[in-house]
């Protein structure tokens, strides 16, 4: 019974010394951490939070964007919270692209009640293959010839004028519209993403693409290229109604899932908003077709004269050769990249030398620059000339009777040739057209092709035949002709025949 008093009695004093520890270290703590002590502010002022702070975009970068994007195609619903969206887009399918205009009052009053640029385009995602998309798109036109990647169904399109569509960039097309109009644009993709990916064992996984849309507004100069507003969406191409296989299976294995793992992926949409992004840089095409240049254009037809002798001939504008010299620099090298249309690969080559190019293998060249480009590439720096379909020699019959006037001047009656020196000029064909002969023949004489009203051959009998496309085809190679020139029947050219 002792025992059972005392028990009541430690337990008391056991209690009391407890709560007299307790109050001590609560009253030490408030010491501590008083009011006066505790503050947010300056908390907040220390230096690691300073670093985040500045790190958070301003105000000014938070606005609503003036022009926004719609791709009328659903998302899928297995992408994870804090992702980028992925939409699945069938190939050759037309997709609907609103094009919506959500200036506020005031804002950009220079494009009211003008048309603005944009420019469509399908991009890789990855950055690796961002890297090497010129030799991706030379390899995809390789297997697939005269093929686009990207293209407009025009037809089914609101809104929008003067579309356009480059034939060297096969994943881009332009167009114009008004933001105050209604615009929907329809796309199509031809492309499918396991075209760019490499074959591995068990099946092969397709490549995202991105879908970016850059607009642009009239500078001074009425040329579009003030940048405006871009934004993109990640998408991937699959072969007909493989996208809605896609997204039927997404939906089931997200249906299977617990609703704790639910939770952590984002609800599929209807629609897909393409979202702010840098403008995707503009790659300078160069382009060498152009058409020849012809001086003298106010002149008469030289051979119509008849007094002009061979040393006074006009010679014939020859095209300089462009080949690599080993002795260029890697600034020279650099500029007959660029001369001779091969900008794209600039960047790879930054530092060779006209030497270190030269002395780079066939096998090398298409390993760099993919098969069609390296293959060309490889040729031009070997300085290979193709040959013409057709080479034919001309002499102006001026010429001939100077000659012939001369030697019975000097007493020669002999119709004998021995001794007597003609000059011809060559003329290279690779339409074999006659508006080609007739340029030929122009440029060879330093005149307009507009002063050659026609072109003919003498036949039997001496008749005149009209010189056509399918008569110069069965021209035989190297011959022969002599020129001669009569006035045309407006006097405003000349008729040349050929003899």
């Amino acid at each position: 019974m002792a025992w059972a008093l005392k028990l009541p009695l430690a337990d008391e004093v056991i209690e009391s010394g407890l709560a007299q520890d307790f109050d001590a270290s609560l009253s030490g703590i408030g010491q501590e951490l008083g009011a006066g002590a505790y503050s947010m502010s300056d908390v907040l002022a220390l230096p690691i939070f300073k670093q985040e702070e500045s790190n958070l975009p301003p105000d000014s970068e938070n606005k609503i964007p003036p022009f926004q994007y719609v791709l009328c195609a659903a998302t899928s619903p297995a992408v994870k919270l804090h992702e980028e969206t992925l939409t699945y887009l069938n190939q050759g399918q037309s997709y609907e692209i609103r094009m919506l205009d959500n200036r506020k009052v005031g804002e950009l009053p220079e494009i009211t009640g003008k048309m603005v640029k944009s420019i469509i385009r399908v991009v890789f995602h990855d950055r690796r293959l961002q890297y090497t998309e010129h030799q991706q798109l030379e390899g995809w036109r390789w297997n697939r010839p005269g093929d686009r990647i990207l293209d407009l169904d025009v037809p089914m399109s609101v809104g929008m004028t003067d579309a356009r569509s480059n034939p060297t960039q096969l994943n881009t097309v332009e167009f114009l519209w008004d933001p105050s109009k209604r615009t929907s644009v329809f796309i199509q993709v031809h492309c499918i993403s396991t075209e760019f990916t490499m074959r591995k064992h068990g099946g092969e996984k397709g490549v995202p693409f991105r879908i970016q849309i850059d607009t642009f507004k009239e500078n001074e100069g009425e040329e579009y290229t003030e940048h405006l507003h871009s934004a993109s969406c990640q998408v991937k191409v699959f072969k007909p109604k493989g996208a809605d296989r896609k997204q039927k299976t997404d939906r089931e294995k997200m249906e299977k899932r617990a609703p704790q793992e639910k939770e952590k992926y984002q609800p599929a949409y209807e629609t897909t908003i393409l979202t702010e992004c840098s403008p995707w840089p503009e790659i300078t095409y160069v382009n060498n077709s152009q058409p020849p240049v012809f001086n003298n254009t106010h002149n008469n037809f030289p051979v119509a004269e008849g007094n002009d002798s061979p040393s006074h001939q006009p010679e014939p504008v020859v095209p300089q050769t462009d080949n690599l010299l080993p002795t260029a620099t890697p600034q020279e090298a650099q500029q007959w990249l660029l001369r001779n249309r091969f900008s794209p690969f600039c960047r790879l080559f930054t530092n060779f030398s006209g030497a270190d190019m030269l002395k780079l293998t066939r096998e090398d060249v298409i390993q760099i620059c993919g098969p069609a480009d390296g293959i060309r590439l490889f040729n031009a720096l070997k300085g290979r000339v193709v040959r013409p379909r057709l080479t034919i020699y001309v002499c102006q019959e001026s010429q001939q009777a100077g000659d012939q006037q001369q030697k019975h001047e000097n007493g020669d009656g002999s119709s004998s040739t021995n001794g007597t020196f003609y000059v011809y000029h060559a003329v290279y064909l690779e339409e074999l057209s006659a508006i080609e002969l007739a340029e030929k023949i122009a440029q060879l004489f330093n005149i307009s092709p507009r002063q050659i009203s026609q072109i003919y051959k003498q036949g039997p009998t001496g008749i005149h035949v009209l010189v056509s496309d399918e008569m110069i085809l069965n021209f035989p190679d190297e011959s022969c002709f002599v020129l001669d020139t009569m006035k045309a029947e407006n006097n405003e050219g000349y008729h040349v025949i050929l003899k």
